[in-house]
C-alpha cells in the first residue's frame, strides 16, 4: 500500500465517452478464435488482498465487538466509561502481577459500595450493534481479593441504558481465571454498550473483556463477521494474500507484523499500534492491532473460503517511506528463522515444534503453503540484498515454496527498473510482485501491458490495484478502467499469475485510504462497482484462453502528467505520449469440459454494436446468457442507501448462430457465456 494520492482528472468522463453511437453498421468486430485455444488461465488469477486498515480488522472483519478489550490502548481506558448505580469506588489501571507479560495492564475496580452495581462499559467501534434473539458469547480474565464475595454481571443495554440481556458469572478467586457466559439478546440495538458490574466490596481485576456474536462466519468462536465473510466467499477467490501491506513492514522496526504474536491464546497475542495510526487522511491515535485475527485465523479462513494462503512477511527493513530502517545483514538470522518457522507451523507435521502449536489450536492437519511473500512493496539494492539471503535459506529446506518478491512500490519507474534488470540479469524470482494505483486512463492505456513481455522470466503478480478516479471515489468509471486492464491479465495469464485489488475493507467514518473494494458499518455492508468487476471476473474465469481479434475506430488519448503517475516522488521513466486504445476491449476462452465459450467485454465509452464471430464452431446451444454490469452514468457508485445501484444482472441472448451482432451497453462489462451444439 503506497501512502500517496494522485491528482484529480477533471477530463476523464469526456475521454470515455467520445466515440458516437453506431446505428446503421456494427462499429466494431470482435473475432474469437474457439478452433485455437491457447494456454491455460492461471488457478490463481483472481484472488483478495486483505490489511488491517480502514478498520478492516479489529472493528471490521474480526468478529469481536469490544474495543480496547485488555486496555492496552495508549489511553488505557479508550471506549471504557465508569459505571456506577448508586455505590461508591474507584477504577484504575495496573500493571501488577498481570494475567501475562506480553499484555500487562489490566483495569481494577475497588468496590466500597456496590450500590446496584458498580464497573465499566465499553462503547465497542463506535457503538456495538446488536439483534433480538441472537446469542452473544462473554468472556472475562478476572481475580478479586478475600474481601470480595459477589459475583459478576455481564450487561448489554441499548442507547437509552435499557437492559437487552444479561448472564451472572459466578467463581471468581484470587488467581486469574477464565469466565464465559452468553447473553441472550431481547431487542436490536444499533448502538449498545456491554457493561460489566461487581455486586459486591472489594477488589475485581479484568482483563480481556470480550463479546462475540455466537453466529460467526462458520461459527467460529474466535471467529470472523458473517457479512463480511459471506462477502469474500462470493467473490470465490482463488487465495488470500495478508496481513498486508505496509503493516508488515510497520513505520519502524519494533512496529513491524511478527506473526509469532498473532497465535496462541488471544490473551497471549502482543497488542501492536497500527501503522495507519498517521497516515494519509488524518490521525487515529487509538487505532491498534488486537491480532485475535491472526495467522492462524488466517489460515483457517483461506480454509473456509476455498483459498490459498499467501502470507508476506517483514524482510529485515521497515518502511521506506517512513523511518526507513533496516537490520543490518548481519543480524538478519532471526527474520529468516520466522519465515522457516512460519513454513513448519503452516505445513509441519503435529509433532513438530511449530506445527505442535498448530495442533494446539485445534488443527492437526497442515495448512498446506505453497506461497510466501518476502517483504511487502521494498525496493533498492538493499532490499535485494536482504532477499537473496531469505530466498537461499527458503529454498534450501523447501525448494517448492513458492517466493512472492515486489518490484518496488510502483511500476515504470527507476524502482521497478532495477528490481526487473535484477531478475533478468542473474537473481532469481518466482513471482514478482507489481502495484498499480494510478488514473482510470492509465488502466485503460495499459490492457496489453503484457502482450509482449518475455516468458522466460518470473511470473507478475498485480498485486495491488485500483483506479484513482476524481476524487478517489468507487466510481462506475473507475471500475470500468480496472476491468479493461484485467482482460489483459486474462489474455496473459500464463505469465500473470495473480492478481489482487486493494485495499479490501472500508469502514464508514473510520477510513485512512480510499478508493476500497467493500464498504461497511456495524450493521451494513455493500460492494463497490470495483468489487462487482472483481466478482464477475473470478466467478466467470475460464480454463483456457482464446484468441479475441477486437477491429474498430480507435481512440486517441492525450498524454498523463507524469505527477499523476509518479510514485513517491519518482517520475515514469520515459515521458508519456498520446496513446491510441481499442474500441472494445475484450478476452475469451473455454471453459469446464463441455467447452463453453466465455467472451468479456468492457466497453467505457457509448453504446457500441458489435459484429461477433466464433471460428471454429458451427452453431451455439440454446440458452446463452449475458451479465452486464452499467448504470445510468460513469460517476454512478454504490452506497449503504443504494447498495445495488451499480450490480450485474443477468441476462438471456438469442443468438441464431456463429456469427450474431450484440449491442453493448455504454459503461459496461459484459460477460456472455455460450455452449457449442453438439
Amino acid at each position: 500500500m503506497t501512502p500517496i494520492r494522485f491528482a484529480t482528472l477533471a477530463g476523464v468522463t469526456a475521454l470515455l465517452i467520445t466515440r458516437p453511437v453506431g446505428s446503421a453498421e456494427p462499429a466494431v468486430t470482435l473475432t474469437i478464435d474457439v478452433a485455437h485455444p491457447g494456454h491455460a488461465v492461471s488457478s490463481v488469477l483472481h484472488g483478495v488482498f486483505f490489511e488491517a486498515i480502514n478498520y478492516g480488522a479489529d472493528g471490521g472483519l474480526y468478529a469481536e465487538l469490544v474495543q480496547n478489550r485488555s486496555f492496552e490502548h495508549a489511553e488505557h481506558l479508550y471506549a471504557w466509561g465508569t459505571v456506577n448505580r448508586g455505590g461508591d469506588g474507584d477504577v484504575t489501571i495496573e500493571t501488577a502481577g498481570p494475567l501475562n507479560a506480553k499484555n500487562p495492564h489490566y483495569a481494577r475496580l475497588t468496590v466500597r459500595d456496590p450500590g446496584r452495581g458498580f464497573g465499566l462499559g465499553n462503547y465497542g467501534f463506535g457503538g456495538i450493534a446488536v439483534k433480538s434473539g441472537e446469542n452473544y458469547l462473554f468472556s472475562v480474565r478476572a481475580r478479586t481479593d478475600a474481601a470480595y464475595q459477589g459475583a459478576l454481571i455481564a450487561v448489554l443495554e441499548d442507547e437509552s441504558g435499557r437492559p437487552l440481556g444479561e448472564c451472572r458469572l459466578a467463581g471468581l478467586g484470587s488467581a486469574w481465571a477464565q469466565l464465559d457466559g452468553t447473553i441472550k439478546c431481547g431487542a436490536t440495538a444499533t448502538s449498545a454498550r456491554l457493561v460489566v458490574l461487581a455486586t459486591a466490596a472489594g477488589r475485581v481485576d479484568l482483563d480481556v473483556v470480550s463479546l462475540f456474536p455466537e453466529h460467526t462466519f462458520k461459527n467460529r468462536r474466535n471467529g470472523v463477521r458473517a457479512d463480511l465473510a459471506q462477502m469474500l466467499a462470493d467473490l470465490h477467490p482463488a487465495f488470500l494474500r495478508f496481513p498486508g501491506g505496509c503493516i508488515v513492514e510497520g513505520r519502524d522496526l519494533p512496529n513491524r507484523y511478527q506473526w509469532k504474536d498473532t497465535i496462541g491464546d488471544i490473551a497471549g497475542r502482543s497488542e501492536n499500534w497500527n501503522r495507519w495510526q498517521d497516515a494519509v487522511r488524518g490521525t487515529a491515535p487509538q487505532y491498534y492491532q488486537t491480532y485475535g485475527l491472526g495467522f492462524f485465523e488466517f489460515f483457517q479462513l483461506c480454509e473456509d473460503l476455498g483459498a490459498e494462503p499467501l502470507p508476506i512477511l517483514n524482510c529485515g527493513m521497515a518502511c521506506q517511506y517512513q523511518s526507513k530502517q533496516l537490520v543490518p545483514l548481519d543480524q538478519l538470522d532471526p527474520y529468516v528463522q520466522d519465515a522457516l518457522d512460519l513454513i513448519e507451523f503452516a505445513n509441519g507435521p503435529a509433532a513438530s515444534g511449530w506445527g505442535a502449536q498448530r495442533a494446539a489450536m485445534g488443527h492437526p492437519e497442515p495448512f498446506h503453503l505453497k506461497y510466501l511473500g518476502v517483504g511487502n512493496e521494498q525496493w533498492g539494492e538493499d532490499y535485494f540484498a536482504r532477499y537473496k539471503i531469505f530466498r537461499a535459506a527458503i529454498k534450501a529446506k523447501h525448494p517448492d515454496m513458492q517466493l512472492v518478491t515486489p518490484a518496488g512500490p510502483g511500476v515504470d519507474d527507476g524502482f521497478w527498473k532495477l528490481a526487473w534488470d535484477k531478475f533478468r540479469s542473474g537473481t532469481p524470482a518466482d513471482i514478482v510482485d507489481e502495484h498499480y494505483y494510478r488514473p482510470p486512463q492509465w488502466f485503460l492505456e495499459n490492457a496489453t501491458r503484457y502482450d509482449a513481455q518475455d516468458r522466460a522470466g518470473p511470473k507478475v503478480f498485480a498485486g495491488e490495484f485500483a483506479a484513482h478516479d476524481r476524487d478517489r471515489r468507487n466510481t462506475l468509471r473507475a471500475a470500468l478502467a480496472e476491468a479493461a486492464f484485467m482482460t489483459g491479465l486474462v489474455r496473459n495469464s500464463d505469465l500473470v499469475a495473480m492478481s489482487s485489488y486493494a485495499p479490501l475493507f472500508a469502514k464508514a467514518g473510520a477510513w485512512q485510504w480510499a478508493p476500497d473494494l467493500i464498504w461497511f458499518d456495524n450493521t451494513r455492508v455493500y460492494g463497490t462497482p470495483s468489487y462487482y468487476v472483481q466478482s464477475l471476473f473470478s466467478n466467470n474465469r475460464p480454463d483456457r484462453v482464446v484468441p479475441v481479434t477486437v477491429a474498430g475506430p480507435a481512440v486517441t488519448l492525450p498524454p498523463l502528467p507524469a505527477r499523476e503517475v509518479a510514485t513517491y516522488g519518482a517520475p515514469p521513466l520515459t515521458p508519456y505520449k498520446p496513446v491510441s486504445i481499442p474500441a472494445l476491449f475484450a478476452a475469451g476462452g473455454l471453459r469446464g469440459s463441455a467447452g463453453e465459450i466465455v467472451v468479456i467485454v468492457v466497453n467505457p465509452y457509448a453504446e457500441a454494436r458489435a459484429a461477433i464471430d466464433l471460428h471454429g464452431t458451427k452453431s451455439i446451444a440454446p440458452g446463452a446468457r449475458a451479465v452486464v454490469l452499467t448504470s445510468a452514468s460513469p460517476d454512478d457508485e454504490n452506497s449503504f442507501e443504494a447498495p445495488t445501484k451499480v450490480a450485474p444482472r443477468e441476462e438471456t441472448v438469442s443468438i441464431s448462430g456463429p456469427s450474431f451482432e450484440h449491442t453493448f451497453p455504454a459503461n459496461s462489462l459484459t460477460i456472455l457465456r455460450l455452449t457449442a451444439a453438439e
